[in-house]
């Protein structure tokens, strides 16, 4: 088979994370409509995360933030996102770089997106600058992985995106 000198694996998942890009500016700038809310799951020890130390020991693998009722500050540019959340009523921030990022769900029009986490992990692995503390957020577990392959199921039948779909087997 002919190599993908193209890389279109990587076109559609920057693609897809474009999505998240504009639909977070777009809540920053005129805030949520209607029912929309985002649950965003992300690996807690990516390049560029951001956690205070308290909520890095209570999720040090990933964690999931939501975006509905009580955000505020929420600041998005090219390659990440910022937002202020309340975690156990206590105020904190939160800093989220695009390729951190594992899931995006609307559960309101039952809409989501995953990125593999060989999409995430391999672009943080090579780099050599840790995650650096810094000020917090409000977090839920992530919700367990599903296996890989086939389509996925979410909710009253809407079906996420998984970019291995598009992949050579």
């Amino acid at each position: 088979m002919a190599t993908d000198h193209i890389r279109y694996d990587v076109l559609a998942r920057d693609a897809l994370r474009g999505v998240l890009r504009r639909v977070l500016a777009d809540a920053a700038e005129h805030g949520l409509p209607g029912e929309h809310h985002f649950f965003i799951t992300f690996l807690s020890t990516a390049e560029g995360v951001k956690l205070s130390p308290r909520l890095l020991a209570q999720y040090p693998e990933e964690m999931t933030v939501i975006l509905q009722h009580q955000f505020w500050d929420l600041v998005v540019s090219e390659d990440r996102f910022e937002v202020g959340l309340s975690f156990g009523g206590v105020p904190e921030r939160v800093v989220v770089p695009f390729s951190a990022i594992k899931s995006f769900f609307d559960p309101s029009v039952q809409f989501g997106l995953q990125f593999e986490p060989q999409d995430t992990v391999a672009e943080t692995r090579d780099r050599a600058a840790p995650a650096a503390p810094a000020a917090p957020a409000s977090a839920l577990p992530a919700p367990p992985a599903e296996s890989a392959g086939e389509p996925e199921k979410s909710g009253e039948g809407a079906e996420v995106v998984r970019l291995d779909r598009f992949r050579k087997k």
